[in-house]
């Protein structure tokens, strides 16, 4: 069978930028020029993790290694990795039989499993271990009969994975407009789980809002956002204030990069936009501008910032303050299925992914 691959856009070729003079000319600047570094940013543990379980697998079983959907989702790790030997299919069947398979950082249903083992598909599970985590505890509330209130963005692919855990337990909320829809069984046995991308703030007025519905509504044992999307947005909620721009770094299918840009507007920002690399930063944006916040998603390598970086101080924008508001150390183990052929091969190079541990270029 022949495997069709997910086609990923490549950056357009920029057309010829302005001079800094010319955008000077256009829009004087009031006071220094500086730009402010979020931290933490970029690459988080579950990150790291999914990307060196690719590369490690492309290194020990040689390509081509498929991997069910973007392992996450960044055009340039995406891109990286295809150069190496990866194939991104959307499902399963597309996967010759008796083929590895990689699943993606996002997570999986157990159909998707159970289809992967019908077809003789040898499989690395490389989830997020904190997706993972709320993955188990629908399955602990589905058997003890709860319904369950999933706060998430329907089609996502983290999304589909939970509520394909316990499908007739499961109602997903897109956010606060959908609260006046929600019916359930008994709100004395009702929880909610949240997506691990989501804006802290958006979540919690949903949560407040069902409350306000259902008294009695339950809490997850633990937080369900990702301590990563958590403290990126706390980094850049410190910076917006201050900032005549932001610029975000990421993909438009991240959902935390795509929130960074609406938290940044959220907390003062004049303006933020979301971009993939440096060449889609347009210069026009720096007309009038003094202050600039960089940050950027949880599944961006810390290149794509300092290529940023290098354009910003072309045009003037070369004093840089980092704005640390976290620290982060997480480290996670590879996959088991992984950590079996590593240890039988001797490698033990990398055998935890965490912040800290990855090349800038």
């Amino acid at each position: 069978m022949t495997s069709s691959a997910v086609s990923i856009p490549m950056p357009t070729v920029p057309r010829r930028r302005r001079t800094p003079d010319e955008v000077l000319a256009a829009a004087p600047v009031a006071g220094p020029k500086r730009v402010l570094l979020a931290a933490p940013r970029g690459y988080c543990a579950g990150v790291d993790r999914a990307v060196i379980a690719v590369e490690k697998a492309l290194e020990h079983y040689g390509p081509p290694v498929y991997v069910r959907k973007q392992i996450v989702h960044n055009v340039h790790v995406v891109t990286s990795l295809e150069d190496k030997g990866a194939i991104f299919v959307d499902e399963t069947d597309e996967v010759p039989e008796g083929a590895l398979v990689i699943f993606s950082a996002h997570g999986v249903s157990p159909a998707v499993v159970q289809s992967a083992e019908d077809r003789g598909l040898r499989t690395i599970d490389a989830t997020c271990p904190l997706v993972t985590k709320v993955h188990r505890e629908a399955v602990r509330f589905a058997k003890e009969d709860y319904d369950i209130l999933l706060i998430g963005h329907d089609g996502h692919e983290e999304v589909e994975g939970t509520a394909g855990e316990a499908p007739d337990h499961i109602q997903i909320i897109n956010g606060p407009h959908e609260v006046d829809k929600v019916t359930v069984r008994n709100p004395a046995k009702t929880i909610w789980l949240s997506q691990t991308t989501l804006s802290v703030d958006e979540t919690m007025e949903t949560v407040r809002m069902l409350k306000e519905r259902f008294p009695t509504l339950q809490d997850p044992p633990s937080d369900d956002i990702c301590y990563a999307t958590t403290n990126r947005q706390v980094a850049i909620k410190k910076i917006a204030p201050q900032a005549d721009l932001v610029i975000v770094v990421g993909s438009a299918n991240s959902s935390n990069s795509v929130r960074l840009v609406e938290v940044a507007l959220e907390y003062g920002a004049k303006a933020s936009y979301r971009v993939d690399f440096a060449n889609e930063v347009d210069e026009r944006w720096f007309e009038g501008v003094a202050t600039i916040g960089l940050t950027s998603g949880a599944s961006v390598p810390e290149v794509l910032v300092q290529d940023v970086l290098r354009l910003l101080a072309d045009y003037g924008y070369g004093a840089v303050e980092e704005v640390v508001t976290a620290e982060e150390d997480l480290l996670f183990s590879l996959p088991k299925e992984l950590r079996a052929t590593l240890k039988e091969a001797g490698d033990v190079t990398r055998a935890l992914g965490g912040r800290g541990n990855r090349p800038t270029s």
